[in-house]
């Protein structure tokens, strides 16, 4: 047989299983449609007729799976998996809380049926730009243009709310006097599709400015809450206490260093084309990894290509104002920032293995006095523990340092995060200036940091900054140098002498053994 006629008959092979494809996909479409409508019309039938069935000899499934897939495999055909019940495991419980949904698994573009909301994003105006609908409600399911679930990794949480009873799977949430306590924008970084990618700038309004949708039952959340607090933290007393701030009764309020600020919660929205270009990757490289890491949670990721949107279940960010809101967009006012990664054992309980928790309120401290001389003080705070390894990882390299046969010296800091992570840094600053174009900021006077990954993405992104600012040598924990002293060896910010390789093997932390238990 000639190469050219083995070509043509594997040619007429693959357009024959096109086509069949192409047909099963069609009659999946149709079957799917059939089965909703029947369902739609014949509920109350079906379930009188559940309820005189014997469910010890019959297991007719309360929730019918439906699997609507793009890739065939060898069960492609099995469209209705009737037999596939979820059973109650209690028999007080055996009328499922969802017996009136069908389980959709996956979705693919045009199907019958599913139309999703019209987004586009970098739109200024919210009505035009179209609101975020990432929820599975009855009313909304077929017209979500979001993939994932609000409410980021607390998701699970009310998954179990639900499980047991304590939350109806239909709740709707009473946004009544939720409203934001402060105007923030909007900004004419919001309407540059490039600048802000990774959250939805219209979180915190959604609510109002999507008032009509919502009012049709259709389950449209907010991303971003907006209040204000008093705050009271023992080294800001003590620095009151020693004169380096001053009570002004409007932004240090009393003696014993109560703050006055405006915070602000934001849950991750990721708009996958703009997050991809910004690491300069593939949007679709994108979605297959955030499939496969996360565990084949999301198969939209890799289905719905249509849909641009993404609610990753990962932690968000906090952002403090100190003094005039209005004041941080504003070029004319002088503005101090410090961009913190969260650090649960230093920030909360504080370990002095590290500089997190004296910087960040050093940072603090400094955002106050910018205040009270008529600028204004930005900290936001992001959930990156460990440098985005997580904080078992990271106590996995505190015991591997500690046990290191030298001991835990500067010149091996970042080698055994990379030995166990397998990356010494994961928390990849370029989604980071999102929340400073939110917040309309232009330029940044003082910028209390010394990373050059944050001062790079910050200035990368069209913001300047005019001055660095880093710790103060008296404010680093003496177990902390081998950190700091590493840090800056490898490239971080500093007024200070860069140690040499050799002088980094003589920068020793504590060991275990220094300690009484």
């Amino acid at each position: 047989m000639t190469d050219e006629v083995s070509s043509n008959i594997s040619d007429t092979v693959l357009h024959k299983i096109l086509e069949s494809v192409e047909a099963l996909k069609k009659d999946q479409e149709s079957l799917a449609f059939k089965l909703d409508s029947f369902q739609a019309q014949n509920k109350e039938e079906l379930k009188k007729l559940q309820e005189k069935l014997d469910p010890t000899t019959t297991r007719i499934s309360k929730t019918t799976v439906i699997a609507n897939k793009v890739v065939v495999d060898e069960k492609e055909t099995e469209v209705i998996q009737s037999k596939a019940s979820l059973e109650p495991s209690s028999e007080s419980n055996k009328q499922s809380i969802y017996s009136d949904r069908l389980i959709i698994l996956t979705t693919y573009p045009d199907q019958f049926g599913i139309k999703p909301i019209s987004l586009k994003w970098g739109e200024l105006d919210p009505i035009v730009r179209g609101p975020i609908v990432a929820s599975r409600h009855p009313k909304s399911i077929k017209i979500r243009n979001a993939i994932g679930a609000y409410g980021g990794t607390y998701c699970v949480y009310r998954a179990l709310a639900v499980a047991m009873g304590a939350l109806d799977p239909n709740h709707h949430p009473d946004f009544k006097n939720t409203e934001p306590t402060v105007e923030i924008g909007p900004h004419p970084q919001w309407g540059n599709a490039d600048r802000i990618v990774s959250f939805d700038p219209f979180g915190h309004i959604a609510t109002t400015c999507f008032a009509n949708q919502i009012s049709q039952g259709i389950d449209i959340r907010p991303t971003i809450a907006i209040t204000r607090a008093h705050m009271k933290l023992a080294e800001i007393e003590n620095c009151v206490k020693e004169g380096r701030l001053q009570i002004d009764g409007k932004v240090v309020l009393n003696d014993t260093g109560e703050l006055n600020v405006v915070k602000a919660a934001v849950e991750p929205v990721w708009y996958l084309p703009g997050v991809a270009a910004r690491f300069g990757i593939d949007e679709g490289l994108l979605r297959r990894a955030l499939f496969e890491d996360t565990g084949g949670m999301y198969p939209e990721l890799v289905t719905r290509p249509d849909l641009k949107v993404f609610l990753p279940p990962i932690g968000g960010l906090s952002v403090y104002i100190f003094g005039n809101p209005k004041n941080v967009s504003d070029a004319s006012k002088k503005l101090t920032v410090r961009v913190h990664d969260e650090c649960n054992g230093s920030d909360v309980f504080g370990s002095d293995i590290c500089t997190c928790r004296p910087y960040l309120i050093f940072g603090m401290e400094e955002c106050v006095k910018e205040a009270q001389n008529g600028g204004s003080g930005v900290i936001v705070y992001f959930r990156k523990e460990g440098r985005a390894l997580g904080e078992v990882t990271k106590y996995l390299v505190y015991n591997a340092r500690k046990r290191s046969a030298g001991g835990d010296t500067a010149d091996n800091y970042f080698l055994r995060t990379e030995n166990i992570a397998g990356v010494k840094d994961m928390r990849f600053q370029a989604l980071m200036p999102d929340v400073l174009h939110w917040l309309g900021i232009t330029k940044i006077d003082r910028m209390m940091s010394m990373s050059n990954m944050k001062y790079e993405a910050i200035v990368g992104s069209g913001i300047a900054i005019h001055e660095r600012i880093p710790i103060p040598n008296e404010l680093v924990p003496p177990d902390s140098r081998v950190e700091i002293d590493a840090k800056i060896a490898d490239g971080y910010f500093s007024g200070g002498k860069v140690l040499s390789k050799e002088e980094l093997t003589k920068v020793r932390g504590r060991e275990w053994d220094d300690i009484q238990h």
